[in-house]
């Protein structure tokens, strides 16, 4: 069956009875993105070397348009999805592309930064991106650990999602310090990076509101997610630490502005806030441009350990049916 007709056959079974429930209600579609994985559409642009259908961006985007016109927050679901899917698909691990192209592995975007200097810089014309240098996107390394600390908004899928693309700055121990400063404090000098993760779901001390914040289309499932800190192992990083920027720009970003045209053109009111506002349009770094064929950095690991979160009224960025990396 071409991935035409399964799709057909997934929007008039499940994907339109839960519309309703979706968008009246903002109940994230569960059962939609289920049965869209279970008929290879979760998988549709992973390699068929992975297993997947090696489809491309137009493909992807006529499957979020035809889902728009039934289900607005699936469609929003399958734009993060898919977006992230075109990073994780170059630089994950055998084992998540695998879960990908299996349908059994939705993905999301968590790229933009709020933090206490505000990191989600105007560029004009609408547009925004990762501003690396300042706080609240901190990645700090000991050993084989990496303590991510950053809160995403507007995330789509949040407490839904199987993994989130993360963006932090470039790693703390790989910047140079500067002389002490006047004030006798040591100055520092940061690179200008923008570093790539992948943040398994089921990170212990990864948090969403117990009530969604909103910001993205009703239903889909967008809140805030928060890393106070969460702890990854190094080997979740993707691509050239500091890197992440020219990953975002030339891999994601093109398949972002598609993908929301799509959704768009059957939404209009989502013309405003094309997938959630989470500011990852324009993220740059001082690296060369990534190398497409490459995938040098596995990730997808479960988390090495934790601390302890002060945040009240959180709840687990994670469901129970999320697929967790082999041990």
């Amino acid at each position: 069956m071409s991935y035409r007709s399964s799709l057909s056959a997934v929007l008039a079974d499940v994907v339109a009875p839960a519309a309703e429930v979706a968008g009246e209600q903002g109940r994230f579609p569960r059962a939609a993105v289920t049965a869209l994985g279970r008929a290879g559409l979760l998988g549709l642009t992973a390699a068929t070397a992975d297993g997947g259908g090696g489809r491309g961006c137009a493909e992807a985007a006529e499957v979020v348009a035809r889902t728009a016109r039934v289900c607005p927050a699936t469609a929003a679901v399958l734009t993060s999805h898919f977006a992230a899917v075109a990073a994780l698909g170059v630089y994950g691990s055998p084992w998540l592309r695998g879960e990908i192209a299996a349908g059994r592995h939705l993905a999301t975007l968590a790229l933009g930064d709020v933090g206490p200097e505000g990191h989600l810089v105007d560029a004009g014309a609408g547009r925004r991106h990762l501003s690396p240098g300042g706080g609240g996107s901190a990645a700090v390394r000991s050993g084989g650990v990496v303590a991510l600390r950053a809160r995403r908004r507007s995330v789509v899928a949040a407490g839904e999602a199987d993994s989130y693309l993360w963006s932090s700055e470039a790693l703390e121990t790989s910047r140079p310090t500067a002389p002490r400063a006047l004030s006798g404090r040591p100055g520092r000098t940061d690179r200008g990076g923008v570093t790539l993760w992948v943040v398994p779901a089921h990170a212990p001390e990864l948090f969403v509101p117990a009530r969604p914040d909103g910001g993205g289309l009703r239903g889909s499932g967008s809140s805030t997610v928060c890393a106070d800190p969460v702890l990854v192992p190094a080997d979740a990083m993707l691509g050239p630490d500091g890197g992440g920027g020219d990953i975002v720009l030339g891999v994601v970003r093109p398949w972002l502005l598609e993908l929301t045209a799509a959704l768009a053109s059957e939404v209009p009111r989502t013309r405003d806030v094309p997938c959630g506002d989470t500011g990852f349009a324009d993220a740059r770094s001082g690296t060369g441009p990534s190398k497409a064929g490459a995938r040098d950095a596995p990730s997808g690991a479960g988390p090495a350990g934790a601390a302890r979160s002060e945040d009240t009224g959180l709840a687990p960025a994670c469901h129970p049916g999320g697929t967790l990396a082999p041990t």
